[in-house]
């Protein structure tokens, strides 16, 4: 161990045939760099998580509800952000939950005619140590040119849009001076210092999505963040540039003076529905008045709280020169289909109704998932907006209330839907476990966000006894155990062909009811597998005593 006073220290070997990588990921001037910032950071880091616990504490007051601040800065000052460099004005369709770790689909994604690629650590990735590794490689090889199918110049392939990590995942493979840093903190410094400086020098970035940011506290962060780190590394400031992703209710209430902290930096915000609508019921789940119906069939954007949220951060952005962003398109066509069987033209046109309205009410771009439905939306695309890269000339004049944000639509919840959100949480934890971050089921691509909203609105449907539209009957823990054990009992027979699945669809069943009958819901569930003892030790296996790097 080195003499030198702080030391950083991996607690997991190199991933099986990545130890090299490892190495040069890890390079001595890297890990002096990390320690130099997370010593420099490490109280304002301390104090974000601080704050976040403030705020549950504040809000889990029954006649507690969060506005908007009419009195800050952001709101009463003239300004706008940056000037977007060349390539960042159009960001028409963009690819999402690309994990890199996934290399053919990385590749494959690389090689769309898509605008930008969302190179993903967060709702679409999962974080073990080896999917770390492979991810960073892959990344810093594609930068490079070294990716084996991917374009050789970084000029010609889609913008790389790097999400790190969110703030509530730890890393738990590396002490920084005794102690776990954040996940978000180490993928960052990670990516900036390994592709910072030959992304700008091709203008090609570094351009980088913040994950689950709750308040504009939280963005001067990331700004200081930036600023620090362009400075140590030699890179004009103001060239990193970042995408704040709106997706808890209390970042909605502070999004101008979020992106009024990085309007040097800012790429603009971005709308996550299902992130969104959990983060609802995470902080105010337990007061009937927030009983979220029936999400198949009574939650679209046409809701007045979502077409709120929708038009509050195109307004916002708009206003100040910035790009305003939407979700993704979940929905897959069939495996090897063209889009032209009558199924897929069913599919293919909902997802045109849903996609123009959002087109119509001012956004930007979006995201899809499926490379095959590039070709319907690019004709959407250019319908709606011909040649114009943005719309950042369309200024929706609703005036938005707290009242507006805060109200649920009336509705129940049927059967059916109760059972696709047990299974979605049982196979995302599932595949979490399998070191899989995302999945197709039933015609969607699943991910932590749906996972989020899906394993929320049965904790909700269980806590408050919410009667089934359809049978009349309450929502009770026997009905949830049973069809849970039905499901499992079904799944198993698909996707268990070793005792292994089996032993982690059998930890995914328990874990589930755990979540389900909680006195209080996680605030992530990712955080919540993250952190398990089970999660750790599958992957984990041969936890050395430290392989130590001198500094």
């Amino acid at each position: 161990m080195s003499n030198f006073g702080h030391s950083i220290i991996l607690l997991q070997p190199a991933p099986y045939k990545l130890e090299d990588t490892q190495n040069n990921i890890f390079s001595t001037n890297f890990l002096q760099l990390l320690e130099e910032a997370s010593t420099f950071f490490d109280s304002k880091i301390n104090s974000l998580y601080t704050d976040r616990t403030k705020r549950k504490a504040l809000y889990a007051n029954h006649n507690t509800l969060p506005n908007f601040n009419i009195n800050s800065n952001a709101k009463r000052t003239e300004w706008k952000i940056k000037p977007l460099p060349p390539r960042l004005k159009c960001r028409h369709i963009e690819i999402g939950d690309v994990s890199p770790s996934n290399t053919a689909h990385f590749v494959d994604a690389l090689n769309s005619d898509a605008q930008s690629v969302q190179v993903d650590f967060d709702d679409g990735h999962c974080p073990t140590w080896k999917n770390q590794i492979q991810g960073f490689h892959n990344i810093i090889q594609v930068i490079n040119g070294n990716l084996n199918g991917a374009p050789c110049n970084i000029n010609t392939c889609p913008i790389l849009m790097l999400r790190p990590r969110a703030w509530n995942i730890i890393e738990h493979n590396i002490l920084v001076n005794g102690k776990e840093i954040p996940g978000a903190f180490l993928d960052f410094m990670v990516l900036i210092y390994h592709c910072g400086k030959k992304l700008a020098s091709t203008g090609s970035g570094p351009f980088f999505y913040l994950s689950k940011v709750e308040s504009a506290s939280e963005s001067k962060l990331w700004n200081e963040i930036f600023v620090w780190t362009q400075n140590k590394l030699d890179i004009p400031q103001g060239t990193i540039k970042a995408c704040v992703l709106i997706e808890n209710i209390l970042s909605v209430f502070e999004a101008e003076e979020i992106l009024y902290e990085l309007k040097e930096h800012s790429l603009g915000l971005n709308c996550g529905i299902w992130d969104y609508i959990a983060s609802i019921l995470v902080k105010f789940g337990n007061r009937r008045n927030f009983i979220l119906p029936d999400r198949m069939k009574y939650v679209s954007f046409d809701n007045q709280f979502l077409k709120s949220y929708l038009l509050t951060v195109i307004k916002i952005c708009h206003k100040r020169g910035a790009p305003a962003t939407g979700g993704m398109v979940a929905s897959i066509l069939k495996p090897g289909s063209d889009g032209n069987d009558e199924g897929s033209a069913k599919l293919i046109s909902k997802i045109i109704d849903t996609k123009q309205k959002e087109i119509m009410a001012g956004v930007d771009g979006f995201l899809i998932y499926d490379i095959r439905l590039l070709p319907v939306i690019s004709k959407l695309w250019k319908k709606q907006c011909g040649d114009m890269p943005n719309q950042l000339q369309v200024l929706p004049n609703a005036k938005i209330s707290a009242k507006d944000l805060l109200t649920f639509p009336k509705g129940g919840i049927f059967l059916e839907s109760l059972e696709h959100n047990i299974a979605v949480s049982v196979l995302f934890i599932y595949h979490w476990l399998s070191g899989v971050g995302h999945f197709f089921y039933n015609g969607q691509v699943e991910d932590s966000a749906t996972a989020e909203i899906s394993r929320c609105q049965v904790w909700q449907c269980l806590r408050h006894g919410v009667i089934l539209e359809d049978t009349n009957k309450p929502i009770t823990y026997i009905l949830i155990d049973k069809l849970i054990e039905d499901f499992v009992s079904r799944a198993s027979k698909t996707l268990c062909r070793s005792s292994n699945e089996r032993k982690r669809l059998s930890a995914a069943k328990y874990m589930c009811k755990e979540i389900f009958i909680s006195m209080y819901p996680p605030d992530f569930i990712t955080t919540h597998l993250n952190d398990s003892h089970k999660f750790r030790t599958i992957h984990n296996k041969t936890l050395l005593n430290g392989i130590r790097s001198n500094l």
